[in-house]
């Protein structure tokens, strides 16, 4: 069931409003109840088409009862009449303005009119009021969409923000989010080959279009290009450093230790960058150097599970397993799906005599390491595999 469908209970008003007497000359107030009765029986039937005249009777005679207008409008909304259900919606709305629900009613049967200019407004008012999450969610996409088409990025990527906050795991939200940012990207790569075709920002950004697409070596030459325009572009040096990272060539893994060291000199306090630094002297055998790097990666952002799961291996290399320990167990707090993290705790626990808690950890690595491997395979005939790096490319200017 939809949002928009659910709302067809929430949005019918508990107990059509009955004026004491005195209110209407008798007859009149005689009419006002007998086609309120007949409307709740009707829909306690579920026979909507039978309460649509009855409350339009109720309306005609008491023009400002709010009950029969926002019901009326519901009511005519889903039976498919969006143009008539707008006026009642609307009435609805000026007798009571906090109708949230009703608001956000109108905003789509507008949207159905094609009064697209009104949608958005009313959908733009009722969105941060309304608490119920499927209709959040809809009125948000709704919203969405109307920016999209009217080329207005930047607004899409404000509600979606919201949206992925509040609802992380939708997938509605995840879609429409992928589709919104992938519009945002590419208007930003027109507007930047516009502006500035020549700069080290352009070559920058089609280095990672080349990567993206699994061009490495074009790629690296796009970043070369860069770095001779301007070598103290903000990330630049760390962005090539990672793709020369990943060659088997001795050579062009020494090349990007040099890369990581230019980006540190240009941030000092480039946490990912320390970390990678870390990485390159536990290849080397340094363990001084990796725990003095992990180390800092870790001062600088105690956040990042990464980097305490590194920190605890080279404390685990040292024999210091009760450092190493607090620290598993905190990255795992930080990353609980990180299979490597189960595993070493559970090595760790095991070790320690924690029996319980070596086989809990096992089982959540095993849990988490098939769940990855599924994944690998779900996306491996997906994925575009990146040229191996070619020495001489990694000289290009």
């Amino acid at each position: 069931m939809s949002a928009k469908a659910a709302l067809f209970p929430v949005l019918l008003l508990s107990g059509l409003a009955v004026f004491a007497a005195g209110q209407q000359p008798a007859s009149k107030q005689d009419q006002i109840d007998q086609h309120e009765r007949l409307a709740q029986q009707y829909l306690s039937e579920r026979k909507p088409e039978l309460a649509i005249p009855e409350l339009e009777k109720v309306a005609a005679l008491d023009p400002g009862n709010v009950d029969a207008r926002a019901n009326l409008g519901v009511l005519l909304f889903f039976h498919g009449d969006y143009k008539t259900a707008i006026p009642h919606l609307q009435a609805a709305l000026q007798l009571q303005p906090s109708l949230w629900k009703v608001q956000a009613l109108l905003g789509f049967a507008e949207e159905h009119t094609s009064d697209l200019e009104d949608a958005r407004k009313d959908l733009e008012t009722s969105f941060p009021q309304i608490q119920d999450a499927k209709l959040k969610v809809e009125v948000g996409l709704d919203l969405v969409g109307l920016y999209n088409a009217g080329s207005d990025l930047d607004d899409a990527a404000a509600i979606l923000a919201q949206l992925r906050k509040a609802y992380p795991d939708n997938p509605e939200v995840l879609y429409a989010a992928y589709r919104t940012y992938a519009d945002l990207s590419g208007e930003s790569m027109l507007a930047l080959s516009l502006a500035a075709p020549d700069s080290a920002q352009m070559h920058q950004l089609l280095a990672h279009e080349e990567t993206r697409d699994g061009n490495t070596n074009a790629a690296i030459a796009e970043y070369r290009k860069a770095i001779a325009i301007d070598p103290h572009l903000p990330g630049v040096h760390f962005e090539l450093a990672e793709l020369l990272h990943t060659s088997e060539d001795p050579a062009i893994k020494n090349e990007a230790e040099q890369e990581y060291r230019a980006a540190l000199a240009a941030n000092p306090q480039d946490e990912k960058t320390i970390s990678r630094l870390g990485d390159i002297a536990a290849q080397k055998g340094d363990l001084k150097q990796e725990y003095a790097d992990y180390a800092q990666a870790v001062a600088l952002q105690p956040a990042d599970a990464n980097a305490k799961l590194a920190l605890a291996k080279a404390l685990l290399e040292m024999n210091q397993e009760d450092k190493a320990l607090e620290l598993l167990e905190a990255s795992e707090q930080l990353e609980p799906t990180n299979a490597i993290v189960h595993y070493r705790l559970a090595t760790l626990y095991r070790k320690k005599g924690r029996t319980e808690d070596a086989r809990r950890e096992a089982d959540l690595y095993k849990k988490y390491k098939d769940m990855k491997d599924k994944l690998r395979a779900l996306y491996k005939g997906m994925l575009i595999q990146p040229e191996e790096i070619r020495p001489d490319e990694t000289d290009a200017k």
